[in-house]
């Protein structure tokens, strides 16, 4: 998954390593000799290849393992994190920063600096992000001193992407493209080409946009050819997005028009929402900007909603 492989080869896989779609006897969430690190591996696979409903339930069988088992420390922390990383994947981004935030309470209460935390603010601040609430994810961030040194372990999503999101966010470009280019040099040799798990390349392209728009294009091109390669509504509609800001205005109204076709039949509702306000806004349609505005609200990114509700309002009053 983390390379971007074929998603239906990673999905099938994941359906070997389940019995009936659940661990199987003595790999179970509360197994004192293995663990939970397999169907955790399973779970957060599902989460970035589409398969959101098997994810969210072998999350919330974890929640009730532990709270059965009385284990309300990191173990359930993190069972929290996970379910806050369905919901961000499905853009209910309320629900999402609900169990981030639950997450990241009990943690606080079982130490400092663990790995969970790194996990639950990783994903906050990506979620206050598409939110639209900025400010609170700089807090975020600052807080649990989210930035480098990373830590050694996986981080979900990628932290470095993260953070460069935040700093694109805030307006610190230089920075920001210094901590995408980063990212890109650490994963790339690795191998690991996920645009959804590590959303560098398209991040790095927006903020070349202005500067370097050649380069931006080249980057846009190529997370083109690894969403395809990976092949889940999702990355495939992301990366048509991207490309859509580098090519001649008509080329990019078809571009946008097979995002929003992918998305719209993704498990992605927020990434649909984004894609859909771009495309209203590139054909000037009130009709689709309401639509976005709508889904925009419903995923509790009100920032996103306020701005299609402005842009279909402007369109309105000049014609």
């Amino acid at each position: 998954m983390l390379r971007g492989e074929n998603a239906q080869l990673v999905v099938d896989l994941c359906e070997r390593a389940l019995v009936d779609g659940r661990p199987a006897r003595g790999l179970g969430w509360t197994d004192t000799e293995w663990g939970f690190e397999l169907p955790t591996m399973v779970g957060i696979t599902y989460a970035f290849t589409d398969r959101l409903d098997r994810a969210e339930q072998l999350f919330g069988e974890a929640v009730r393992a532990f709270e059965i088992s009385g284990w309300s420390g990191a173990h359930l922390a993190f069972a929290h994190t996970l379910l806050g990383l369905v919901h961000r994947r499905r853009g209910r981004l309320a629900e999402a920063e609900g169990f981030l935030r639950e997450g990241l309470r009990l943690a606080d209460r079982a130490g400092s600096g663990l790995p969970v935390h790194w996990d639950a603010t990783c994903l906050l601040v990506d979620t206050l992000i598409a939110r639209g609430r900025t400010t609170e994810a700089r807090r975020v961030a600052d807080r649990y001193d989210f930035g480098p040194p990373y830590p050694s372990a996986m981080v979900l999503p990628d932290g470095p992407c993260v953070r460069g999101r935040l700093l694109l966010a805030e307006g610190r470009l230089e920075e920001a493209v210094a901590e995408l280019e980063s990212a890109g040099a650490a994963l790339e040799p690795r191998g690991r080409f996920n645009g959804i798990w590590a959303p560098w390349a398209g991040d790095l392209a927006r903020a070349l946009a202005d500067t370097d728009p050649v380069r931006a294009a080249q980057l846009a091109t190529r997370a083109r050819v690894h969403a395809e390669r990976f092949g889940t509504d999702t990355a495939i509609g992301e990366a048509l997005r991207c490309v859509a800001l580098f090519v001649p205005p008509e080329e990019a109204v078809h571009l946008l028009a097979e995002s929003v076709r992918h998305l719209e039949a993704s498990s992605s509702a927020y990434e649909h929402a984004v894609a859909r306000f771009e495309y209203g806004r590139a054909i000037r349609s009130p009709r689709e900007l309401a639509r976005a505005q709508k889904l925009a609200a419903t995923c509790g990114a009100e920032t996103l909603a306020t701005l299609a509700q402005q842009v279909r309002t402007s369109i309105r009053s000049s014609e």
